[in-house]
């Protein structure tokens, strides 16, 4: 099924309890509508990560929808999901920066990185599905997300919030707030909400207090937006490439192995349908994409939680809705006052938003241990994967790389730190003795979660259990931009 959807009764009720396949649609103006819920919901952090990594946000929004229109294909409709941009890579890429890297160095390390994640979705659908808990079991995927995530703090309190620190701290405040009062779609939202109320209130302390601090200039410059075109293509940037930085950037990889893993597992719940045959597509669309976006300046892709929620929330799963919001998005790219207006936020509201969102990140490591009982009395786990963390935390922001291998090629942060928690798990387990292996046995995800086809788990949780654990075969639902963004 490519674009012929059937059409779902009348196309305008649903049943209590009934839910609209993937390969079924409402009327038109109601698919419409839906595809305009999905983008919404993957807006915010669509354009907030790439403002994070330096891309360019008008043309990462743009290469969404054509990624979103390009997964959909290649999975042959079976798998909805919408592909936006992703916040795994952003601590490689801080790295990749910190260490001299520009545009076009980041656009190379991460387009190799597409490459290899497709190599890996290939694998999985020659081999099949059990190979990821083989090779990434829960306690080295939980470790790597855990220190992408923490390896970004200096950013978030270094770079961003000093540039205004009560805008920052009022930021943050209205983020936290926001997703324990608001219900529903709007608490999933909670971030965008955030970077809505810290422009506006950055915008009323520049006319009501004068500029920020000594520095003498306003929190919100909106002569870029005055000057930029409403309708034109945004710019595009070649790629670079490097073995340093692509080394740099490459352990996001492993996160997104587990997030689409998991997403596909989440989706598989909610449409009742065996779905395992189509990670390694799932896998391997999404490392297509990323290498499509990043060919031309865009940023890296990846299937969204947020959006899963709508699924849940409406119970239409249908593809169509899919295709109209990639089509928004690809005209919203189109926009570049729009992607101006974007590149115009304060440093301090992303300041509130980043230690928020980074801490969240990091901390989806530690929930995919406890969703599968990962046991740290166990040196197995515990040894390689401490090591791994320290170094990885340790060794951010601006410090010196820990490993200067050659002149030209040093290892340090993110990287060494993967190395570290991946090579050293499988090589404590090999060397360990029996007992020690055997306890391993006993790790897994719990078993309680049950399908959410046609069941919406409460307003305050879009996703349902299934959505939520996601994770067959020790796969896991995850990590960045999808559990902590809009």
């Amino acid at each position: 099924m490519a674009f012929g959807w059937k059409l779902y009764g009348d196309g305008k009720t649903l049943p209590l309890g009934e839910a609209v396949a993937p390969d079924e649609r409402l009327t038109w103006p109601r698919t419409v509508g839906i595809g305009a819920q999905h983008v919404v919901a993957m807006f915010g952090a669509t354009f907030v990560f790439p403002l994070l990594m330096g891309l360019d946000p008008n043309l990462a929004i743009m290469m969404s929808g054509v990624a979103t229109i390009l997964f959909l294909l290649v999975v042959q409709g079976k798998v909805p999901s919408y592909l936006g941009s992703s916040a795994s890579f952003v601590g490689g890429v801080v790295a990749v920066r910190a260490a001299g890297g520009s545009d076009a160095d980041v656009l190379g390390a991460l387009l190799v990185s597409g490459v290899v994640l497709a190599l890996v979705g290939l694998v999985i659908h020659l081999a099949g599905v059990r190979v990821i808990n083989q090779v990434l079991p829960p306690a080295v995927t939980g470790a790597v997300v855990l220190l992408i995530g923490f390896n970004l703090a200096p950013v978030a309190t270094s770079t961003y919030w000093p540039q205004d620190q009560w805008v920052a701290l009022a930021t943050m405040a209205f983020v936290v707030v926001a997703s324990l009062l608001l219900r529903g779609f709007l608490a999933r939202i909670s971030i965008l909400l955030g970077l809505v109320f810290g422009y506006l209130l950055s915008i009323l302390l520049d006319w009501a207090a004068g500029p920020v601090g000594s520095t003498g200039e306003d929190r919100v410059d909106f002569t870029a937006v005055g000057d930029a075109r409403w309708f034109g293509l945004p710019e595009f940037t070649t790629p670079s490439f490097s073995l340093n930085f692509s080394l740099l950037v490459l352990p996001a990889v492993i996160a997104l192995v587990a997030e689409n893993a998991g997403h596909v597992k989440a989706v598989a719940e909610m449409t009742r349908r065996d779905l395992d045959p189509m990670i390694g597509r799932a896998v391997a669309a999404d490392g297509l994409t990323t290498v499509l976006a990043t060919s031309i300046g865009g940023s890296p892709t990846t299937t969204y939680a947020e959006n899963i929620g709508v699924m849940a929330a409406t119970r239409v799963y249908s593809t169509a809705a899919y295709y109209v919001a990639a089509i928004v998005a690809i005209v919203l790219g189109l926009v570049p006052k729009f992607g101006a207006l974007i590149n115009a936020i304060p440093g301090g509201v992303l300041g509130g938003i980043t230690v928020v969102l980074y801490g969240m990140i990091g901390l989806l490591g530690a929930k995919i241990w406890k969703e599968n009982r990962v046991d740290f009395a166990n040196p197995i786990n515990l040894v390689p994967l401490a090591a791994g963390i320290v170094i990885a935390i340790g060794n951010s922001g601006d410090a010196a790389p820990l490993l200067q291998i050659t002149d030209d090629f040093s290892l340090g942060g993110i990287a060494l730190g993967t190395i570290v928690a991946v090579g050293g798990w499988h090589l404590a387990r090999a060397l360990a003795p029996a007992e020690m292996k055997a306890s391993l046995t006993h790790e897994g995800p719990h078993p309680a979660a049950g399908s959410t086809f046609g069941h919406v788990h409460g307003a305050e949780d879009g996703l349902g259990d299934g959505a939520e654990d996601g994770a067959g075969d020790g796969a896991t639902a995850t990590t960045a931009a999808d559990r902590a963004t809009p």
